[in-house]
């Protein structure tokens, strides 16, 4: 059997500049590493097109899984959403179910609801949707060449729930694992 191989893009300028402490890459590394999966790049770029695009394509190129954080927040410097649509080759559409969840989540704390926190729910029309039981940013799974990206919150709670209830349970059903 052929070894299966990952690597991991960690998206943003917090940690590039060091203001945030990636966490993220190493507890997905130990899990994808507990399945038998060899991690072979951990890469982090910063919040514009060009890196994000040739970090897909080098990393896309190099491993069977690409598993990405961050970018997918109500800031404007959060452009993975719109790269990866456009990398795809898909168009945002609206995700009913998460936006009636940021509808309820805003209007429960009696909070205004804002034009960016409405865009949260926005996902390519060619992606699979990974719900966020945990916040509001919801995953995506894509699938191209016969390799598996997944996009998931930089929030390290948020991906870990997400890792451990869908994308996990995917990857196991996807793939045949040594172990």
């Amino acid at each position: 059997m052929e070894k299966i191989t990952a690597s991991i893009i960690t998206i943003g300028d917090e940690l590039l500049i060091g203001q945030t402490i990636d966490t993220n890459s190493a507890w997905m590394a130990q899990q994808l590493n507990n399945m038998g999966i060899w991690v072979q790049r951990r890469v982090a770029v910063g919040d514009t097109k060009p890196a994000i695009v040739e970090a897909l394509d080098a990393e896309g190129a190099a491993a069977d899984i690409i598993l990405i954080t961050g970018g997918l927040g109500p800031t404007a410097d959060d452009i993975t959403k719109p790269t990866l649509t456009e990398y795809f080759g898909g168009k945002l559409i609206v995700h009913e179910p998460t936006l009636q969840r940021l509808m309820q989540f805003f209007e429960s704390r009696g909070l205004p609801v804002l034009q960016r926190n409405v865009d949260q729910a926005l996902v390519p029309d060619v992606s699979t949707v990974l719900f966020n039981s945990w916040g509001l940013a919801p995953g995506m799974w894509f699938e191209k060449e016969g390799k598996i990206f997944v996009s998931m919150p930089g929030v390290p709670h948020e991906m870990k729930g997400m890792m451990e209830d869908d994308v996990i349970p995917r990857l196991v059903k996807h793939f045949q694992f040594p172990h």
